[in-house]
């Protein structure tokens, strides 16, 4: 049987790996916010190009189909929408109405 002590240790690398994770996907989508706010200021129509960039992303996600033998896919599929959106209230945070 393994060892509890052993068990521990996994599982505080899995929660340590999960946190750097995390924290390498909010320093990524910190900087794509702001550089997606700084290229869409640029725009004639900053409204216009949020929403055509919001849109297409949101059609490709939609438009993956996760590998069924790897688990989480739906998961990770509907979190990949629930952060488009995120990103775009941010976005459009700093446009003119």
């Amino acid at each position: 049987m393994t060892d509890i002590n052993e068990l521990k240790q996994v599982v505080e690398r899995l929660e340590r790996e999960n946190a750097e994770l995390r924290g390498l996907s909010l320093a990524t989508g910190v900087i794509l916010t702001q550089l997606l706010q700084t290229i869409t200021l640029r725009e004639l129509s900053p409204q216009g190009a949020a929403t055509k960039t919001i849109t297409n992303a949101q059609k490709a996600i939609e438009a993956f189909e996760p590998d069924p033998n790897k688990p989480m896919g739906d998961v990770m599929k509907q979190r990949a929408l629930k952060a488009v959106k995120q990103y775009e209230d941010q976005l459009r945070s700093v446009l003119p109405v």
